[in-house]
């Protein structure tokens, strides 16, 4: 008897099933086809791509425009007509050297600003050092 509960309650669910399969989704698959044989694609093609025409280099018996041998001939091109100029760098080389001179810039940090009443003071490390410096004072290599 059990068994026979069982088997009904299986074909009954089998129908109740089968009753719902079917018409939603055949409606969809139908309006699916009938959205991609209306899309039509547009592909337009590409152009042909431009031929490249290669520069020839005119410059190739020239000094490289960063080698050491363009400075060289800039620096005596200024030494030869410059003597006034002479004169400032002479002054440069008279005058006692100050001690961030000795050091590149991209060495020193500039840590702070200080000030005391009008005059301000700035604050630089360098080397772990901590140098005062003031307006006029010279810091970097080539005369500060």
């Amino acid at each position: 008897m059990r068994t026979m509960v069982h088997a009904v309650a299986a074909v009954a669910a089998t129908a109740m099933l089968a009753g719902c399969g079917g018409g939603a989704h055949d409606e969809l698959a139908s309006w699916m086809q009938a959205q991609r044989s209306a899309a039509q694609p547009k592909v337009e093609p590409l152009s042909e791509p431009k031929r490249f025409v290669p520069q020839a280099y005119l410059s190739e018996g020239q000094v490289p425009p960063f080698s050491s041998e363009k400075l060289a001939s800039a620096l005596g091109r200024e030494s030869s007509k410059a003597g006034a100029s002479n004169a400032l760098i002479a002054q440069e080389m008279a005058r006692r050297k100050e001690p961030l001179e000795a050091m590149p810039l991209d060495a020193m940090a500039m840590v702070g600003v200080l000030g005391r009443g009008t005059q301000m003071v700035g604050l630089v490390r360098t080397n772990g050092l901590l140098y005062q410096v003031r307006p006029g004072n010279y810091l970097g290599q080539n005369y500060g």
